[in-house]
């Protein structure tokens, strides 16, 4: 088995790369540039740990795939990182196959720090039907990065998923592959009286089940126990505010608990 990460470029020159049969560790020795992206390459699809920068926790992704690609992110795709994250001229980068215990282990299967708004074959993956003026700081992506701070909206760690106030807005996380679940927490902004909040919206799963919950005005992780084996994805939808002169609500965060099926 061979692994391998190079950094690239805007016109697709290798800056630097390394490969190795177990771990592939790499230390890039310059500032990144626009245009620069990470290539991951693995041998075959499955289960990896990625680590894309030494302030961004570690991923464990399913690749569909032989690799991916990671574009490092500049100017208002940067707001949504840490500010420290791709700074400066020691990068440390990582990539390893990841064990059986954990790619079967119980735990948060929408979580992905590394997720991007066009990278296929890279799961867990969020997407939406609408984002607030198309800025990153409210993509979809925000909403499994693991950051769950509330208190505020704007610049790291308060990125969120916007849904532009539309009423059919809503936001999917794909798995790739079939889970079971048995909980679904939602993470909602809670910038009070910036923001209004959800009431009840709508969970929705690949296997036609939809559960309606509801939700108060809490700065504190709504739970949900749920029973769906064998989806691929969950959606929340039907998005229902509270009376409340604010027209923002905003979600911090959707966490799905379980293991694959």
């Amino acid at each position: 088995m061979t692994l391998k990460i190079a950094v690239e470029n805007a016109s697709g020159e290798t800056l630097s790369s390394i490969e190795a049969a177990d771990r592939a560790v790499l230390t890039y020795h310059a500032e990144y540039q626009p245009g620069d992206r990470i290539r991951f390459a693995v041998p075959r699809p499955g289960y990896y740990r990625v680590r894309v920068d030494d302030v961004v926790a570690e991923s464990l992704v399913y690749l569909t795939g032989d690799g991916f690609a990671f574009t490092v992110p500049f100017d208002d795709a940067a707001i949504p990182y840490n500010p420290k994250a791709f700074k400066g001229d020691l990068h440390l980068v990582s990539l390893r196959a990841a064990s059986d215990e954990e790619a079967n282990a119980y735990g948060n299967l929408a979580l992905n720090p590394i997720d991007q708004h066009d990278e296929p074959g890279v799961y867990p993956h969020a997407s939406a039907n609408a984002e607030t003026r198309n800025e990153p700081v409210f993509f979809a992506r925000n909403a499994i990065d693991g950051v769950t701070a509330n208190a505020s909206h704007g610049l790291w760690p308060f990125a969120t998923w916007g849904n532009d106030s539309r009423d059919d807005a809503e936001i999917t996380v794909e798995f790739g592959r079939p889970v079971d679940l048995d909980e679904i927490v939602l993470v909602t902004r809670a910038d009070f009286p910036h923001d209004n909040w959800w009431t009840q919206v709508d969970l929705t799963f690949s296997n036609g089940e939809t559960r309606t919950v509801h939700m108060e005005k809490s700065d504190q992780p709504h739970r949900f126990p749920v029973d769906a084996k064998g989806v691929t994805w969950v959606k929340v939808g039907n998005l229902v505010k509270a009376d409340d002169p604010s027209p923002w609500a905003a979600l911090v965060q959707l966490e799905a608990y379980g293991r694959n099926a």
